[in-house]
């Protein structure tokens, strides 16, 4: 394709738009509509349905905000579910942590996955060589189903907002087989969109969350390219893990776990101010989870 510009219809009012110096790939894949471009100021783009996932410019914001701080609130986890993230971006933060013996990856569309091998090398690194990741192509929502009791000790679910393929990944279900899987001690984490924008999706996945888990918070990340603001990333636990947390203890994980100095975005300090969250946004969080 010669140079044009893709556009971002967001929220029916708002969108962004992206210069594309050439089109990698257009695809329809059984789920979805996979492209990806090449854009002078963002790197290389990955948009299904025409929304973008991530680029590789900002993709260290969201990626290491949505891994490094569920793994270090947990503190020792090792065995971790990611539900969706494709492109190999959170695996390959996942595998940053010297505690995880098994990192199980499903992706229910399989064209992501090679199409993001193939095009997108640098978001996932050599996250699909190590020993300890299981790439599964299959739904999400049945491994879930079917895994065993206390077989994970973190769930991170990276995927679109709740509809068409994502949808399913925001129900009463999905997040009662969560707790199950989890256990006591375990804890999930999911995008829940720009409250900005999307305050109904926070609101309305917390409280849904809140019915299987004790504890339901939310944390935020500035990902420019998910415009609105700031992205919230919802976490679920039965031991009160927002609360528990202390700038201390997660330096010291941290500095275990050889991360400091490694990351663009995330710090320890990133990490305690990500859970102060600004009244628009705790507003949207259940009344005793505030």
């Amino acid at each position: 394709m010669s140079e044009s510009w893709i556009t971002e219809d967001l929220y029916d009012s708002w969108g962004q738009r992206f210069r594309a110096t050439r089109e990698l790939v257009h695809t329809q894949s059984p789920f979805q509509d996979i492209r990806i471009i090449e854009t002078d100021s963002h790197g290389r783009v990955l948009f299904l349905d025409n929304v973008v996932q991530i680029t590789e410019r900002d993709e260290f914001v969201y990626q290491e905000m949505l891994t490094h701080v569920p793994l270090l609130a947990h503190g020792a986890a090792q065995r971790v579910l990611i539900i969706g993230a494709g492109d190999g971006g959170v695996l390959r933060r996942v595998l940053q942590h010297p505690t995880v013996e098994k990192a199980v990856m499903v992706e229910i569309d399989g064209a992501v996955v090679e199409l993001s091998k193939q095009h997108l090398p640098n978001i996932s690194g050599d996250a699909w060589n190590d020993p300890r990741a299981d790439v599964i192509i299959g739904d999400g929502i049945e491994y879930v189903v079917q895994a065993p009791d206390n077989s994970f000790d973190v769930i991170i679910v990276d995927s679109t907002d709740p509809i068409g393929v994502g949808e399913v990944l925001f129900t009463d279900t999905f997040y009662e087989n969560c707790a199950r899987v989890l256990g006591e001690n375990g804890l999930i984490v999911n995008q829940c969109g720009v409250p900005f924008m999307q305050a109904d999706e926070l609101r309305e996945t917390s409280l849904r969350r809140a019915r299987f888990f004790k504890h339901v918070s939310a944390y935020v990340a500035a990902v420019p390219t998910y415009v609105g603001g700031f992205m919230t990333l919802g976490i679920g636990s039965n031991r009160d893990i927002a609360g528990q947390q202390n700038l201390e203890t997660i330096r010291s994980r941290a500095e275990a776990a050889g991360l400091i100095g490694l990351t663009d975005y995330w710090t320890p300090e990133v990490h305690m101010g990500a859970f102060s969250l600004p009244p628009y946004i705790s507003r949207c969080l259940p009344d005793d989870n505030r």
